[in-house]
């Protein structure tokens, strides 16, 4: 099982450079422990302070080796151009392999700052998919979303995958990650119960489709060796309404405690968790980060 790091870019200070400096030293602490991926989100015109992916990942990618790096895009929200030539950018900052996820977007306020339909957001993301990757291969492209022929001489060299974002129980989302991901990323809200039924439609799906599954899951996550503090820091988090998440669907606890809590969705086939910390002081997040590399290493065992 790999245990990858997705940094929260909506850390909250008075002064934003302090915030961003946080993130700087998770990426820096997840390196220190060798982490299997690092990457981080995407949305707009949030009401809350919230660091844009692609120049953040920039910084961070100072930090970071040469293990899988990639970061979200909500792509009914950016122009598939656009998606390609930063996507070559960061990958010519790094020899890592790099990682397009891509989501579906939620919440009209946010589509309406974009100029962007929220109706047809699956025909645009799908669209959006096989534009940017004809252009990342190298190959002309002639599309509605684009406007003309284009033809980008910024590609990678490297190799760029794809993750399908499920964004929840829809199973037209977990099918389309079927045919146009490399790999299914399954939603935070997912119990082992829920997930068993999703892997089976998305392995259905692949069977479908041609495609052999690779199942990814993301998870929040509190890990601290003291017995007891992240349950208690956990169960307060959760109480204020974290991300709308359940006490079933969060990882806390000791490092082995999560690696227990982890075990179920490996033996359903999924190969990685892409860990995000829950909203905790930097020092506590600075130890979950590293804490995750026993969890790691407990799974291996």
């Amino acid at each position: 099982m790999r245990i990858g790091v997705s940094l929260s870019s909506s850390l909250q200070s008075e002064d934003p450079s302090v915030a961003a400096g946080w993130m700087i030293e998770r990426a820096r602490a997840a390196d220190r422990v060798e982490l299997d991926s690092l990457s981080v989100g995407d949305h707009h015109a949030m009401p809350v302070a919230y660091y844009q992916n692609t120049p953040m990942l920039g910084r961070l990618l100072a930090e970071w080796g040469p293990r899988p790096v990639g970061c979200l895009f909500l792509l009914p929200l950016w122009h598939p151009v656009l998606v390609a030539e930063h996507v070559g950018t960061l990958a010519a900052l790094t020899p890592a392999p790099f990682i397009v996820q891509t989501g579906i977007g939620y919440g009209e306020d946010q589509f309406r700052a974009m100029n962007a339909r929220h109706d047809t957001r699956g025909a645009v993301l799908e669209e959006s998919i096989g534009v940017i990757k004809a252009l990342l291969a190298g190959a002309p492209v002639d599309s509605e979303l684009v406007g003309g022929p284009v033809t980008l001489g910024l590609r990678p060299r490297q190799e760029v995958g794809g993750w399908g974002g499920g964004g929840g129980p829809s199973r037209r989302a977990i099918e389309r990650a079927a045919r146009l991901g490399d790999a299914w990323y399954g939603n935070p809200a997912l119990t082992p119960t829920s997930a068993a039924e999703q892997m089976e439609v998305y392995r259905a799906a692949c069977e479908d489709a041609g495609r052999t599954p690779q199942a990814l899951l993301r998870k929040d996550v509190i890990v601290l060796a003291e017995p007891g503090l992240a349950a208690r820091l956990g169960e307060e988090i959760l109480a204020a309404g974290y991300r709308g998440l359940g006490p079933e669907a969060v990882l806390v606890g000791t490092p082995k405690e999560v690696a227990d809590q982890i075990r179920p969705f490996a033996d359903l086939g999924f190969e990685a968790v892409v860990c995000r910390c829950m909203t905790i002081a930097q020092p506590q997040a600075i130890e979950t980060i590293e804490a995750l590399a026993e969890v790691r290493a407990l799974l291996a065992s």
